[in-house]
């Protein structure tokens, strides 16, 4: 994008003002750099303009679309995706790259391969995504049930399973939590097993285990709690059972069970899946049905790292709000709504887009688009999402104002068809408020509107969790990033230009589209959707989860992907917060004026390589006493410095330092390839994937000592920190006649003295 654009103004240039006044028609202003570019966009997309369609086409397009249609000489053809030919599901795949995996409660359907559809509802997973040629596909997944783990007691036997799956089906169905409006049993299947914990080494192999298997996702819940309780056994009394894996999101444990990572490629093979052609559920071009076992996971490998091209919207709306006072939705009017779109892998937008309210004269390189009535607008955007249908939904501070702000007004106003902005047919997007807090942004209070299968990017909470500037305006983060800046418009004047003439109107418009482009160069400039997806793929996570989730459900992925293979179990650890542990040493900095070089040693994946190099993790913590009691020698364990004791790789290899090597050696490979590929578009993709296989690895430290977390281990973190390699670093440097200034976490920094001259405290 950037290769082929004008340059416009240099960083510390302010943004050319328009001359003479509001209304002065006879002196009109010259066209800004961003009109500029504008014009030269449209020029570019003139070269290879798609093929315009029938107008026939374009109205079947619009079939289906809620009422308050716009007509069809409004529509661009370049809006609408490409129309998919004819697929054969018993001769032809159906290949897609997924994006969004969620999962809905519903009658079972029909599935070839599957067993007759049972009574009442089931889960039913879903996958959106994109194939190679940009068609929209959601994937319905069917068979795939919820289930979770629980030691056996002693004495149970396989003569058991069937009175403990009684008692439990008759305490859910009992318990006003659990059971209401259940139409089958909630408890499907009580099975024996051999598994392992993973907390601790124990010296014995695998011990029998249950596998709960429940109707519902939400039956999980209840389902653990009454068997903590206890549920009564005959023969057995009433013993109470230890939850494992039973905090697990359906969706992770889903993509667990069948090697899915986020944003991989999904292949459905002939014959094992059915196509939808009338009853659609979604506004999906293919629709399909498939059992869980039928579908096709492609590590994100080779052929299989491209990225499909997908649709990003980004938008920005004005109100024309009262002097002093913030734009209130019950009250104050949206004026104009402006979109660019644009197809990942090319280099411009295909589409822009400025919907006003009352007339506005024409912009070069836009279609503007005006209406008379505030209700006639908002539901014109609403039917272009639908038309458009985009894959990503970006802006600034969309998630907080703009579309909270467009559904409550289109509820003011009664338009009841505007709020169906996502892409299952007749699910309406509603608000929700939700908070977030971590130690690294403390508790922030956010409002989340639901699009379902579009996923959203809001460019400023990428910012404020990614980044630490001064300002988190889009003038100050587009000038730091872009060297380019917002439109000369300044709030207060936005109504009077409303109220203006078609010039004004224009200058505003123009204003909104630079604002509706910022963050779509932001997006472009920072790499973000290419870290999102690659981050997503590393870790094993729907893209959704990397963008409204912490850090610990990225981890407890990848560590419930290695314990399946080795068969251990991740206990339920009820988090209370405890005590805190002794964090890293940090050498305070000598302060002065230095004329001389300071040197930065850094050590290599620092917290990593200690893991790796002592073998700490959950399976090889030995408990106070275990190692006398299990005969193990001097040579087959190791003592930390805080007196924690963990067994060498000779005993058991830990599931953390193997994740921490495939990581590490995932990323080497990634940054060789990097190094030779020449590709822009394959660099890119290259480079978030080492980006994320780098703060994977180091996010694995922070989730052993999250004392509010999924699997805390206290003993893990405070050997790491307490490791004397940066002390024995300090010994080092000193050594070498040299200076140490002052160290991080990951590194120190150093000077010599000899030819050193401070200059006091600064």
């Amino acid at each position: 994008m950037d290769g082929k654009r004008r340059p416009g103004p240099g960083p510390g240039v302010p943004p050319k003002r328009a001359r003479g006044g509001l209304w002065d028609d006879d002196d009109a202003p010259r066209p800004s750099q961003f009109e500029e570019d504008l014009a030269l966009m449209e020029e570019m997309e003139a070269e290879h303009r798609l093929q315009e369609q029938e107008e026939e086409e374009l109205q079947s397009v619009l079939e289906g679309v809620a009422d308050g249609q716009v007509p069809p000489s409004a529509i661009d053809p370049r809006w609408l995706r490409p129309t998919p030919p004819a697929l054969d599901p018993q001769t032809e795949p159906l290949i897609f790259q997924q994006l969004e995996i969620d999962h809905y409660v519903g009658p079972a359907q029909p599935v070839p391969g599957g067993p007759p559809p049972s009574r009442g509802s089931v889960p039913v997973l879903r996958a959106f995504g994109v194939t190679d040629e940009g068609f929209s596909v959601c994937c319905h997944i069917h068979g795939f049930a919820p289930y979770f783990y629980t030691p056996a007691p002693p004495g149970f036997g396989p003569e058991h399973m069937g009175d403990l799956q009684r008692e439990l089906n008759l305490a859910i169905s009992r318990d006003s939590r659990g059971g209401r409006e259940l139409t089958g049993p909630a408890v499907l299947a009580v099975e024996l097993c051999s598994r392992e914990s993973m907390f601790g080494y124990h010296g014995h192999g695998p011990s029998p285990f249950l596998r709960i298997t429940v109707a519902l996702p939400r039956l999980v819940a209840p389902a653990r709690r009454l068997l903590e309780q206890g549920i009564r056994v005959a023969g057995l009394g009433t013993p109470s059972f230890a939850p494992y894996e039973a905090n697990v999101d359906f969706e992770i444990r889903f993509m667990v069970d069948t090697d899915i990572v986020g944003c991989n490629w999904l292949e459905l093979p002939a014959g094992k899946y059915a196509l939808r052609l009338k009853e659609k559920a979604t506004q999906c071009q293919l629709e399909a049905d498939v059992l869980w076992s039928d579908v096709v996971s492609h590590p994100p490998e080779g052929p299989w790292q491209r990225i499909a091209p997908l649709r990003v919207l980004s938008f920005d709306i004005e109100c024309a709000g009262r002097k002093g006072i913030f734009p209130e939705p019950e009250r104050d009017p949206v004026i104009q709504i402006c979109s660019l779109g644009l197809r990942w892998g090319e280099p411009e937008p295909f589409l822009r887009l400025a919907l006003t309210l009352r007339p506005c004269a024409p912009i070069l390189g836009a279609k503007v688009q005006s209406y008379e009535k505030e209700e006639d607008l908002l539901q014109a955007w609403s039917t272009f999402i639908r038309i458009m249908d985009p894959d990503v939904i970006t802006g600034y501070n969309i998630q907080n104002f703009d579309l909270p702000y467009l559904i409550s007004r289109a509820q003011t106003l009664k338009v009841q068809t505007f709020p169906f902005l996502g892409r299952v047919a007749g699910l309406c997007s509603n608000i929700r408020d939700s908070s977030f807090q971590s130690k690294q942004t403390g508790r922030r209070d956010t409002k989340v509107v639901s699009m379902v299968g579009r996923v959203q990017m809001d460019m400023l909470q990428v910012l404020l969790r990614e980044y630490k500037l001064r300002s988190y305006t889009l003038n100050a983060v587009s000038f730091h990033f872009l060297g380019e800046q917002k439109e000369d418009v300044q709030h207060s004047i936005i109504t009077d230009l409303q109220n203006g003439n078609d010039q004004t109107r224009r200058r505003l418009a123009v204003y909104c589209l630079k604002d509706a482009y910022l963050p779509l160069r932001l997006l472009e400039r920072l790499m973000v959707l290419v870290n999102a997806v690659e981050m997503a793929r590393v870790t094993g996570v729907p893209l959704s989860y990397l963008l409204s989730r912490g850090q610990q459900v990225k981890v407890v992925s990848q560590l419930l992907r290695q314990a399946m293979h080795e068969g251990l179990l991740m206990p339920v650890v009820k988090s209370e917060g405890g005590e805190d542990y002794t964090g890293a040493t940090v050498i305070e900095p000598l302060k002065g004026y230095y004329d001389v070089p300071i040197a930065t040693l850094d050590f290599s994946s620092l917290y990593p390589s200690i893991m790796m190099a002592h073998n700490l993790c959950y399976t090889t913590l030995l408990r106070p006493g275990t190692a006398q009691k299990l005969g193990l020698t001097e040579d087959q364990f190791i003592r930390t410095p805080t007196g924690d004791e963990f067994v060498k790789t000779s005993v058991r290899k830990g599931l953390l330092p193997q994740i921490l090597e495939n990581l590490l050696s995932a990323r080497k490979r990634a940054k060789a390839e990097l190094a030779k590929e020449t590709d822009p578009l394959r660099r890119q993709v290259l480079d978030g994937r080492q980006l994320a296989l780098k703060v994977s690895a180091n996010s694995v430290y922070g989730f052993t000592g999250a004392q509010v977390g999924k699997l805390p281990c206290l003993e893990i973190s405070q050997s790491l920190t307490l490791s004397p390699r940066l002390e024995r670093s300090g010994t080092i440097v000193a050594h070498c006649s040299l200076n140490l200034r002052d160290s991080e976490r990951h590194g120190v920094r150093t000077s010599d003295d000899r030819e050193n001259q401070a200059a006091g405290g600064v």
